[in-house]
């Protein structure tokens, strides 16, 4: 075997034995997709992780094989699988989720746009002069951009949009924005999946408030109760309403019947004699109001108006 195979063979066994020790050591992985990622911004986003995660890139068949060995003691690791797709790494933390994201997702680096690869957001170009001259007119036109000639200079008259996000970029694109020194890209780490203690979810969930889930949790247990009582089948979610609505026609059978029922008893008091209960909530009404009556009682009154006869008429008329 040459030196350089049994190089090859040294690391590949290395970083399995590093694999599987991240395997086993740590509960959350996020996995990231680093397209056009640099060797340099990748180094940079591993010393900011360092003493909260582990970034661990490799050959997709080696992780799957690695992964498909480990899932034999720990079955939960067959959830990744079908995420070792494409140019992907994995991110092994057991710290914050979030802050990790959001570590990994802020070392970004500004690029230029790329012939013949998907728009990763949207490119708009603002209005105002743009220091070409008019004969550079044509690559404006030929995107459809509406432009004017001030001071010897083309100049944009309105905001345009240029790319949109998943388009293709195409060579007008690239030529246009590089006359403007315009770099709208911006590349780096993008978090796809979450791995969580055997759960494989979407990473878009992290940005969910506990208040959002608590939302989500009780809308979905509405509509198992709703379901639930439609088709008389009682669960967790619609028992206790069906124990309310049962309550109800037992106290409604009470009052109709001579069934005596403890808790039916007010009811009945009440509707035999409704006229003690609106006295007992008159006496009860705070004292405020009747403070408030008084005072409005020995309120002064309001001057009376003063007569329409002006002072300034002296006591004559027009007419004297």
């Amino acid at each position: 075997m040459s030196e350089s195979g049994a190089n090859r063979r040294v690391r590949k066994t290395k970083y399995i034995e590093k694999l599987i020790h991240c395997l086993n050591e740590y509960k959350n992985i996020l996995i990231v997709q680093v397209d056009n990622v640099g060797s340099s911004q990748m180094q940079k986003t591993r010393i900011l992780l360092r003493g909260k995660a582990v970034i661990l890139m490799g050959k997709n068949t080696l992780m799957r094989k690695v992964i498909r060995e480990q899932a034999v003691a720990n079955p939960a690791l067959e959830n990744l699988l079908p995420l070792i797709v494409g140019n992907m790494g994995c991110v092994f933390t057991n710290g914050n989720l979030n802050e990790v994201r959001k570590i990994v997702l802020e070392n970004k680096v500004p690029a230029a746009a790329k012939s013949g690869v998907l728009a990763p957001s949207d490119v708009y170009i603002p209005p105002g002069p743009t220091g070409l001259d008019p004969g550079q007119t044509s690559f404006f036109q030929a995107l459809n951009i509406a432009t004017k000639i001030v001071k010897g200079a083309i100049e944009l008259t309105a905001v345009n949009h240029l790319i949109k996000q998943g388009e293709k970029v195409t060579s007008s694109h690239v030529a246009l924005l590089a006359k403007l020194n315009i770099l709208p890209f911006f590349y780096g780490f993008q978090v796809l999946s979450v791995y969580e203690n055997g759960t494989v979810y979407d990473a878009k969930i992290l940005d969910m408030s506990q208040d959002d889930l608590l939302r989500q949790f009780l809308a979905a247990v509405r509509k198992i109760a709703a379901v639930s009582l439609a088709i008389n089948y009682p669960t967790m979610a619609s028992v206790g309403t069906i124990i309310a609505g049962s309550f109800s026609k037992i106290i409604a059978l009470s009052i109709e019947t001579d069934l005596e029922v403890k808790e039916a008893k007010p009811f009945k008091d009440f509707l035999a004699n409704p006229e003690a209960f609106a006295a007992a909530a008159a006496s009860s009404a705070p004292a405020a109001s009747s403070g408030g009556a008084a005072a409005a009682a020995a309120a002064p009154e309001p001057e009376k108006e003063k007569s329409e006869e002006s002072e300034n008429d002296m006591g004559f008329s027009l007419f004297d």
